[in-house]
């Protein structure tokens, strides 16, 4: 059904607004935001609203009906094939419809509306020792209403099934607003529908028993052959799987399985990816609750790691009612794959162990999008399936029909079940590339036809295959589906373009409209050819960003966390830069609003860099748009206060000023007036200044080379957080440096990162304070110095700013690989020194920058030497530089820091030493608990003998030159 616009889409959303209690949104931000999903494809809708409850859904659908407007049900909009892209009306579940309703643990029912995410049913059943079956590789973000649309499955699936052998009984209402109970025997339907449908399968019989292969994860079409009386006539089932195309969810009740209390995860290495699909099927008899596979080419060096030896890997998880068992029924798989071929294995008891090993497989699904060159890879034949036995024959046959078009994929998935994932690294940027595009799929539906197998075999059909289901199915049976569809919605108005007569796989692809040649930047994007759309079209949607806890050290995307709101997450945030650059629903480019507004909650704190499957890195994609948005412009007053904080401090340290203004900071007028001139938060103390500079210090106490430890030099790099606003953990650091017999060098003129310029968009200022920086420490580049720096987010900026805004200066790529981090450079310098020892239990947080940009192993080992026990918190402190400091962010930058960082200080044992390395960190920590935390390095010195500022040998007035 087309879209009609006979009253106009102002006249549509103020009738949604007048007979709906959920949001009703048509701007643009709005749309931009839920044109794709995590497919290939993209549709515009002409607005958006978010049902509060099932009334607010048939209010929708009936104004929607009479303006003849499409609907299309949204989850989390993660689906790989765009089916949850829409032409009309988007209903977002995930705002009001997302909660456990019921959970019956004697039953083992749980009775959910649809927006609810998967990993919250599965922890409201924990409790009881119950679990829902279903698990995709996105559990903590794809919707339960989403699973069902799609029949989804996951890793748990030779196991527990697909999501249809986990649906009970469906609450659902059709475009014509006819309530549907669907369930076993279809009694409660509408006695229309009912009997169409009886007639249907009384007439098609011999073709519904014939024409449906036989596999486990056969996803593709609709499951007719669930109303075949032999089975039950499960209306519920064949509902699942049908992809918004037949009714909308309002209500389900499921099944949970009983969740073993005690696993083990058997990591089987193999020599090639065929030997380890030959060996899955012969794991099966043994129950595992898993049987994954991955082949080497999707795995890097540091995972490599910790896998068996081995070209090729399966993941066997294994379950019994207490560790005992589970690694007897472990031990047991073990010897038989052994027998059966396998390389070598690992037996993985620890959780924790066993959450970094499935983090390599459930990222896969990202990381498989960039080839080990760089070059882009995408979905559209994600998730075939063919039966397990065939399944080392379909490979083989696969990976050479890929050579025959000059085509690369890096499979990996459910070889347990025959179902492969795969991203292809199609030229869908060109009609050519296109073209070769759609004649392979067709090849490839044809050779997945003749194994027996399915086209989808997870995440439905969509846009991406629909239209090839005359392969595998035949046109006959295909036509029944369409009569199937016309029952249930006759006027068409549900999802048009999917499963029924679906559009073209070739049409809607999302990357028509980007510009042609790469746009004009100052950042230098190396790992996207200079090319910001390439940046920017990173985000293939799979919204691991969309998480709403800060698990497994994920740090992001805080913001999201507090709002939840899509515009809000790294994906949107993406999204929206997609559409400026595409310029159809946003039309006004870098001067965009829609853009502005969602960047300005993004607190720059780089998790995304490190937890992104795809690497996306907004914090540059931010520094970029404010750069372009401001150039030649007025700026914000806190670009001006916050962005040029080093010439501020530095100005104040020259007039030697700093007990003037932390004494005018304690006036609360005079404090109130420079807020309101700065732009910063009125509800904000100002940080006090040090009356005596780390550099000034250093220049009054410092010592010359000490040739015996040249060998052991670093240059300790002042930047000015330490310098002027923390000196006494660049004081702390050489104490400790000095005990540990490294020579300390400290350049004579000052030094900047550039930090505040790169996050409030001065990047033209930014590039001028890095090559200034760059000669001053070229003496010390040319002698091969380590340089130490103390403050995480300076030294990620110098790791990864500095090349990419100057990747035409050499020593920038130098100075990058010159970055130490402190317990980096004892580890280095000193690696036979032991710390001294202090025994407590530690709390904190590792800077968001470390986390995501530096890393913190060195940091681990050396709390552990040190005797600091226990772990710091992940997630972002919130304050995050000039964020929390800035006019409107103050609510958002408290909310981010009880997200993880207060909670955990508050949990903290007696005696714990508070521990954060980032002066953000420890700023945020006084200011909202009223606790002093410390730099690790003050940690360590205080814990060193008394007596040495006595001990450290003075030096001529000019210190010592790096």
């Amino acid at each position: 059904m087309a879209q009609q616009h006979s009253t106009g889409t102002t006249e549509l959303a103020a009738a949604l607004r007048a007979v709906m209690r959920g949001e009703v949104e048509f701007d643009a931000a709005a749309r931009a935001l839920t044109t794709m999903d995590a497919s290939n494809y993209r549709r515009v809708p002409v607005g958006v609203v978010a049902p509060y409850d099932a009334d607010d859904v048939a209010a929708a659908l009936a104004v929607c009906r009479a303006h003849g407007v499409p609907v299309v049900a949204r989850g989390g909009g993660t689906s790989i094939a765009g089916q949850a892209t829409g032409v009309g009306v988007v209903l977002d579940f995930t705002r009001h419809m997302n909660r456990v309703l019921a959970l019956d643990a004697d039953a083992r029912t749980a009775v959910v509306q649809p927006g609810v995410i998967c990993d919250t049913l599965r922890d409201a059943a924990a409790p009881h020792g119950l679990t829902f079956g279903p698990d995709p590789s996105t559990h903590s973000r794809c919707t339960i209403g989403g699973m069902i649309g799609n029949n989804s499955c996951g890793s748990h699936s030779v196991a527990w099934g697909t999501t249809a052998d986990n649906v009970h009984a469906l609450d659902a209402l059709t475009y014509r607003g006819d309530r549907l109970l669907l369930g076993r025997g279809g009694h409660q339907l509408p006695a229309a529908l009912r009997t169409a449908a009886d007639d249907l399968v009384r007439r098609e019989l011999a073709l519904l028993r014939t024409g449906f292969p036989e596999l486990p994860r056969r996803i593709s079409g609709y499951a007719l052959d669930e109303l075949l009386p032999e089975r039950g006539r499960d209306w519920a089932r064949a509902f699942t799987g049908s992809e918004g195309t037949l009714a909308v969810l309002t209500e389900a009740t499921v099944r949970l399985v009983e969740s073993p209390p005690a696993r083990v995860l058997a990591v089987l290495g193999y020599p090639d990816e065929s030997a380890a699909a030959e060996a899955a099927p012969g794991l099966l008899p043994y129950q595992p609750l898993t049987v994954e596979g991955m082949a080497g080419d999707l795995v890097g060096d540091t995972a490599r790691a910790a896998l068996p030896r081995g070209g090729a890997w399966l993941f066997v998880e294994m379950g019994g009612a207490g560790r005992a068992e589970a690694e007897a029924a472990a031990g047991h798989l073990v010897r038989a794959a052994g027998a059966d071929g396998a390389t070598g294995h690992t037996l993985v008891t620890d959780p924790a162990g066993q959450r970094l090993l499935w983090r390599i497989r459930e990222d896969a699904s990202g990381t498989a999008t960039r080839l080990p060159d760089g070059g882009e890879a995408w979905p559209g034949w994600e998730d075939c399936a063919v039966p397990p036995a065939r399944l080392a024959g379909y490979l083989r046959e696969f990976r050479a029909l890929l050579s025959d078009y000059g085509l690369r994929g890096l499979p990996y998935g459910h070889f347990g079940d025959g179902c492969i994932h795969v991203r292809i690294d199609f030229d869908l940027l060109t009609a050519p590339g296109i073209a070769r595009f759609r004649e392979f799929s067709t090849e490839l539906a044809r050779l997945v036809a003749a194994h027996g197998g399915s086209l989808s075999g997870e995440h439905g059909d969509g846009l991406a295959r629909a239209e090839l289901l005359p392969l595998m199915y035949g046109r006959e049976l295909v036509g029944v589906f369409h009569e199937f569809k016309d029952l249930w919605d006759p006027d068409g108005g549900l999802n048009p373009g999917v499963l029924a007569r679906p559009d073209r796989l070739d049409d809607h692809l999302r990357f028509a409209g980007l510009p042609k040649e790469p746009v004009p930047v100052v950042f230098g994007y190396p790992h996207d050819g200079g090319d910001f759309s390439a940046a920017v079209r990173r985000c293939v949607g799979v919204a691991k960003c969309r998480e709403t806890t800060a698990s497994g050290g994920q740090v992001m995307c805080p913001s999201f966390r507090v709002t939840g709101e899509e515009q809000h997450s790294t994906r949107g945030r993406a999204r929206l830069l997609h559409e400026m650059l595409v310029g159809e629903v946003i039309t006004d480019g870098w001067q965009s609003g829609e853009v502005a507004d969602a960047l300005d909650l993004c607190l720059s704190c780089k998790g995304c860099r490190g937890d992104c499957p795809v690497e996306v890195d907004m914090a540059t994609y931010k520094a970029e748009f404010l750069h372009q948005r401001y150039r030649g412009r007025r700026r914000p007053a806190a670009h001006y206060a916050m962005g040029r904080l080093p010439q501020w401090l530095r100005l104040t340290a020259a007039l030697r000023a700093a007990p003037l203004a932390n004494a005018g900071a304690r006036v609360p007028p005079l404090a109130a007036l420079a807020k309101r001139l700065g732009g910063i938060a009125p509800e904000r103390p100002i940080p006090p200044l040090a009356t005596e500079p780390f550099t000034r210090w250093w220049r009054g106490r410092g010592r010359r080379p000490d040739s015996a430890r040249a060998g052991r030099r670093t240059v300790l790099f002042p930047d000015s957080f330490t310098n002027y606003l923390a000196p006494e953990a660049g004081r702390a650091a050489v104490r400790v440096f000095d005990a540990a017999g490294i020579d300390v060098a400290v350049p004579p003129r000052p030094v900047c990162c550039g930090l505040t310029y790169v996050t409030t968009g001065q990047l033209d200022t930014a590039r001028t304070v890095m090559r200034r920086t760059l000669r001053r420490l070229a003496p010390a580049l040319d002698a091969g110095l380590p340089v130490t720096v103390l403050e995480p987010p300076c030294a990620a900026a110098l790791r990864t700013d500095l090349p990419e805004l100057l990747p035409d200066e050499p020593r920038a790529r130098q100075l990058a690989d010159s970055v130490r981090t402190f317990a980096e450079t004892l580890e280095e310098r000193a690696p036979g020194w032991e710390p001294p020892r202090l025994d407590r239990p530690v709390a904190g947080q590792t800077h968001c920058h470390q986390s995501a940009i530096l890393g913190d192993a060195a940091d681990r080992r050396l709390r552990e030497r040190a005797g600091l026990h226990g772990e710091l918190s992940a997630g972002c402190c919130g304050l995050a530089g000039n964020f929390g400091f800035e006019k409107g962010h103050y609510e958002v930058s408290v909310a981010c820091a009880e997200d993880q960082l207060l909670p955990a200080v508050r949990r903290a044992p007696a005696g714990a030493a508070l521990v954060a390395d980032g002066y953000s960190c420890r700023t945020q920590l006084d200011q909202l608990a009223g606790r002093t935390a410390h730099h690790l390095a003050e940690l360590l010195a205080d814990a060193l003998d008394e007596g040495s500022d006595d001990a450290l040998p003075t030096a001529p007035e000019d210190g010592h030159r790096a």
